[in-house]
């Protein structure tokens, strides 16, 4: 049941139908048989049950999933003319009626492939946009997938300007009215780019104004990072106690959410979840989802959130590491960084004392299970440790009549102890981050002075 003629960059499938009725469809991993260094320590069939998990994100129905070997890339088809053939065969016998291709084609070869195997085919980008258009819930979440949409569609055969305004199901890109409606109009798209640009513009300027009014008090943040289904939302829900969507699926969280939570010590940050990485994430969507993920470079520690128990853990970790780069994140803070190993309930009791012992030695890693809360106090623990690390403690003499200076400290440091004197004074030991420090020098002057007590 497809609304117009197969075989049509754009157009063809609607996935927006009735969910008892699924879109068959034939997944193939594109092999090369020199790996890039972004794609060293990952197997074929690992890399393959990724993409049928991307695939099943947006309910497709897998008739096969295939990995197609590629010794040398074609300009016109991606694979070899034998290898295009075979695939053809197997689109044919599955009944397939879109081909994803866990690989990033030209629109050139994306044409020329739906001409081949006569149905809609999909490539890793579009993909991904397709589950983010999807999960967007939020008008700044739609804003920036349908930015990330359009700049991935310039080059490519579009539907007309009404059909990219549809909100039902993600963006529809594989939906259509057939094939009049798929004449490309770049200057209309060029335009609604522009438009949106302007709008993730005051976007960016809200989101620093909020850091600016956080930044007024003494709330550090602390942001959960992590490969895509590596657990942040559940381990989010666990420190929180809040009810964020936490599922087994890829991208189940997509806009930032932010929570107060307060440490053993009574100090308290705000923890924020964010969108999960994935290998080869579409630089459109990283450029998309900047303003968003820039909370993260602002964020005083970072919690990478690993599933520990995935075989290709490291592979991950390379991957997160790769787009926390692309964001701007320096080698200088780095040592803001701790590693959550979660899922530790998924590991046998051998691996899992074996995890235990590695992240013992290391000042930087700590074990966890999001699911029943193990390892938590220890992860809060290092958390409020790092923290102290950034900090300084002093100590200030301060009259009782001064209550502007009191509570100055009270808006912008953490008051460890205050202790009243005969005389009317006040003595007040204060933690203050680096930034604050110069600010209370202006304030109080020679009555402020680092406290040689520890904590």
């Amino acid at each position: 049941m497809t609304a117009g003629r197969k075989g049509t960059s754009g157009g063809g499938l609607d996935l927006t139908r009735d969910r008892r009725e699924l879109v068959r469809a034939l997944v193939i991993h594109v092999e090369p048989r020199r790996r890039d260094e972004h794609g060293l320590g990952r197997d074929a069939e690992s890399r393959l049950a990724e993409a049928v998990g991307l695939a099943q994100a947006i309910d497709l129905r897998i008739a096969e999933a295939v990995i197609a070997p590629l010794v040398q890339p074609r300009p016109a088809t991606l694979l070899g003319t034998g290898k295009v053939a075979e695939m053809a065969e197997k689109v044919k016998a599955a009944e397939a009626e879109l081909v994803v291709v866990n690989a990033q084609l030209s629109p050139i070869q994306q044409r020329n492939l739906e001409r081949e195997w006569g149905a809609k085919v999909l490539d890793r980008t579009g993909l991904i946009l397709e589950i983010f258009g999807r999960r967007a819930t939020t008008r700044e979440g739609t804003l920036q997938v349908e930015l990330a949409h359009l700049q991935y569609q310039k080059s490519r055969l579009v539907r007309s300007w009404t059909h990219l305004e549809r909100q039902r199901g993600g963006f529809g890109f594989l939906g259509g009215p057939g094939e009049s409606q798929l004449e490309a109009d770049r200057r209309l798209i060029q335009e609604r780019i522009s438009k949106i640009e302007k709008q993730l513009a005051s976007v960016v300027k809200t989101r620093s104004l909020h850091r600016q009014g956080r930044a007024r008090v003494p709330y550090p943040v602390v942001a959960l990072v992590g490969y895509t289904n590596a657990g942040k939302s559940t381990l989010f829900n666990r420190l929180t106690k809040a009810q964020v969507l936490a599922r087994d699926l890829l991208f189940a969280t997509l806009d930032p959410t932010m929570r107060v939570i307060t440490l053993a010590r009574g100090r308290k940050v705000i923890l924020s979840d964010t969108v999960g990485f994935i290998a080869d994430l579409p630089t459109t969507l990283v450029a998309a989802f900047r303003a968003t993920l820039e909370e993260v470079l602002a964020a005083d520690v970072i919690l990478h959130v690993r599933d520990i128990a995935h075989a290709e853990s490291d592979a991950q970790s390379e991957d997160v590491k790769l787009v926390l780069g692309e964001l701007g994140l320096g080698e200088e803070a780095v040592h803001n960084v701790i590693e959550v190993w979660n899922k530790a309930d998924l590991l046998d009791p051998l691996d899992r004392a074996t995890r235990e012992a590695q992240a013992q030695r290391r000042d930087d890693c700590v074990l966890v299970s999001a699911v029943d809360g193990s390892g938590t106090e220890a992860l809060l623990a290092a958390v409020e440790q790092r923290l102290s690390r950034q900090a300084q403690s002093y100590e200030v003499r301060v009259s009782a009549g001064d209550g502007k200076g009191l509570a100055w400290l009270h808006e912008r440091g953490e008051v460890l102890s205050r202790t009243d004197h005969a005389d009317g004074s006040i003595m007040v030991r204060v933690r203050l981050d680096h930034d604050r420090a110069g600010q209370a020098e202006a304030q109080f002057g020679a009555a402020l002075k680092k406290s040689r007590r520890k904590g």
